[in-house]
């Protein structure tokens, strides 16, 4: 979602990519820096090589990728920026640091909680978000479409500072 937002500001469009993905290229302002933004067309916990083949045939080095992904750790409405770290249990970061070879990369780490009771972790993240998180899920996109912003225009401390204020 964070994705199609992006790509909306940039008036892109998502073609099939060989690398077994969906990418859209363009600027968020003119003059700004240049985007790719990647779906993978692989199912999450296995990401990591089309990951790894675009950063390749675009000659990214991991250092500027940035990762998206839902975050159980995190109460749902929050976004953390960080680079580098583990994969901390997260089956599509595990992916991506395997085909990588590194976990120094970028990450915008979206909030969804934790299940409820003993609900599985998987069940939960694939479930339907509910009426009450529907309504502020825009302003979430926004945010974190924001958030890749101003890592990609001012760089990941300044983006840090905007976005883990109050």
């Amino acid at each position: 979602m964070v994705l199609a937002e992006l790509a909306h500001r940039m008036q892109a469009n998502f073609k099939n990519h060989k690398a077994n993905a969906q990418v859209a290229e363009g600027r968020t302002a003119p003059g700004g820096p240049k985007l790719v933004l990647a779906k993978p067309n692989s199912f999450m916990n296995v990401s990591g090589k089309p990951v790894s083949a675009l950063l390749r045939f675009y000659s990214i080095p991991p250092s500027r990728l940035i990762v998206i992904h839902d975050e159980l750790d995190l109460p749902f409405d929050s976004l953390k920026l960080k680079i580098g770290g583990g994969h901390g249990g997260h089956n599509g970061l595990r992916d991506i640091i395997a085909s990588t070879g590194t976990g120094d990369f970028i990450r915008l780490r979206v909030g969804v909680g934790r299940p409820p009771g003993r609900q599985d972790a998987a069940d939960f993240v694939l479930r339907d978000f509910t009426a009450a998180e529907r309504a502020v899920l825009p302003s979430i996109i926004d945010e974190a479409a924001d958030a890749v912003e101003l890592v990609a225009v001012e760089g990941l401390a300044a983006a840090q500072q905007k976005v883990h204020s109050p």
